[in-house]
């Protein structure tokens, strides 16, 4: 006899998804994870804070608001660390809370400690000081989630070099800060202390930046960062950072030079393995930490399973979640869909930046003829009674059945917009349905109509021309 039918490694998104999942499902389960890391890095380190920092940063600076107050306008003149730390503690604490409440409601054993395989159904749950003890499941779920890559060349201080997990723990807001690496968090993180009156700096080897996003959503999201005075260097490596008395000097391949106060690294991230002791199941991660699963989430042992970011791509907390719970109920043996192929994804720079479906970029390497409408808040009445004149809204639709191939969003809240056209696409609908829809007055949600309207006026001058 097991003393668990399931054990999930990690209590991240989709960690806690798993065993909620299978513990509603009827299956004694349990969950391990460090004591002071429980919501794992999502609330600790990760999505959470920054999440939040970034809405602290909003409300503080008025940025939202200066285009109806004045360039000058601030909630607060002076913002420090403390300001930014204090909303973002609230909120870690009442999601911990939160978690923890779930997993006890639904009879979920927490154990608390680092697990480690010792065989492949056998855990070893060490806690701090204490002895290890073991643990035998019938299936196993690793939901370990990542960390921040480390490149070896650079001396990280964790005060004045520091990677996206550093952030958090900073003791004051940098005058001057380079950012390595313009993937999602760098991004996010240079947008937010930009707005913060941060002179940043992000250097980028790669010829631009979020190359997987909409070319025209990017270069709009780039154009509103230079405006709040962040400098790119693109095509550029970071050859060494010098460390001094007052600050760094980050020097490039190309023999620039940039003092900074702060370097932020943000150069991927790497899977927590290396203390599971993969080779005791049977199993192995890739030079990243990344571990290799089928469709159903099921590793080269069949009774582990594994999810999240550790399994690479797209590594989103809400793709995690789903994850979680698709690979607990083929655990289980209980029937259940697959994932949904059309997936959101959300970048919380400012602006902020989502979509879901193709860009133009794929749909014209695969020859897929497209229609674009078109939607910008500052035509919209709730785009000017918020001040966004800068966002808009995109619709790629199919000229052949008028379906929606993708929608692309930037702006005041681009990652709530998006699920309207992610609904559509999902059930099969096409422009004509958000043409013929009726949206409530005024709302940002009316840019659907808008774009609709503008995508099949095009159309339809198309087929007058070929009539």
């Amino acid at each position: 006899m097991n003393d668990f039918d399931l054990l999930v490694l990690g209590s991240g998104p989709g960690g806690q998804r798993a065993a909620i999942a299978a513990a509603k499902l009827g299956r004694k389960v349990a969950i391990a994870d460090r004591r002071d890391m429980l919501g794992g890095v999502c609330i600790n380190t990760g999505t959470i804070p920054s999440k939040t920092l970034r809405e602290a940063v909003l409300y503080l600076t008025g940025l939202n608001q200066r285009e109806l107050y004045g360039q000058s306008y601030r909630v607060k003149d002076d913002i420090t660390v403390a300001d930014l730390g204090m909303r973002t503690q609230h909120v870690i604490g009442r999601e911990i809370d939160t978690v923890r409440s779930q997993l006890a409601r639904n009879r979920v054993t927490v154990l608390p400690g680092r697990g480690r395989f010792l065989e492949p159904n056998t855990v070893g749950i060490t806690s701090a000081g204490d002895r290890e003890h073991k643990v035998t499941a019938e299936r196993v779920v690793i939901a370990t989630g990542t960390r921040p890559a480390r490149p070896d060349t650079v001396d990280f201080d964790d005060r004045t070099i520091i990677d996206s997990d550093g952030i958090i723990n900073m003791d004051r807001i940098p005058e001057t800060m380079v950012v390595v690496g313009a993937g999602v968090i760098g991004i996010e993180y240079a947008s937010m202390f930009a707005a913060l009156g941060t002179k940043v700096t992000v250097v980028e080897r790669r010829e631009r930046m979020l190359d997987f996003c909409d070319l025209e959503i990017v270069e709009a999201l780039k154009y509103h960062l230079r405006d709040l005075a962040v400098t790119f260097r693109f095509r550029e490596s970071v050859a060494s950072v010098e460390r001094m008395p007052k600050g760094t000097i980050t020097v490039l391949e190309s023999g620039k030079r940039i003092p900074a106060d702060t370097v932020m690294y943000s150069a991927g991230r790497h899977g927590m393995t290396d203390d599971l002791c993969l080779d005791a199941a049977g199993l192995s991660a890739d030079h990243r930490g990344r571990i290799k699963v089928d469709a159903d989430f099921r590793t080269e042992v069949p009774h582990i399973y594994a999810v999240g970011d550790v399994i690479g791509f797209p590594s989103l907390a809400a793709t995690s979640m789903e994850q979680g719970r698709l690979a607990a109920h083929h655990a289980c043996g209980e029937p259940v869909s697959a994932m949904h192929e059309t997936q959101p994804i959300g970048i919380y720079t400012i602006p902020e930046i989502s979509f879901v479906g193709l860009t133009e970029d794929a749909l014209t390497e695969a020859k897929i003829p497209f229609e674009v409408g078109v939607s910008r808040y500052r035509e919209l009445a709730r785009g000017q009674i918020i001040g966004d004149s800068y966002g808009m809204l995109k619709l790629l639709v199919s000229p052949d059945d008028r379906r929606l191939l993708g929608v692309h969003v930037f702006g005041t809240g681009a990652t709530e917009l998006v699920h309207i056209g992610q609904t559509v696409m999902g059930c099969g609908g096409t422009v004509d349905y958000l043409v013929n829809a009726v949206f409530n007055y005024p709302t940002l949600a009316e840019s659907y109509k808008v774009a609709a309207l503008d995508a099949t006026n095009k159309m339809r001058h198309i087929a007058r021309l070929t009539e």
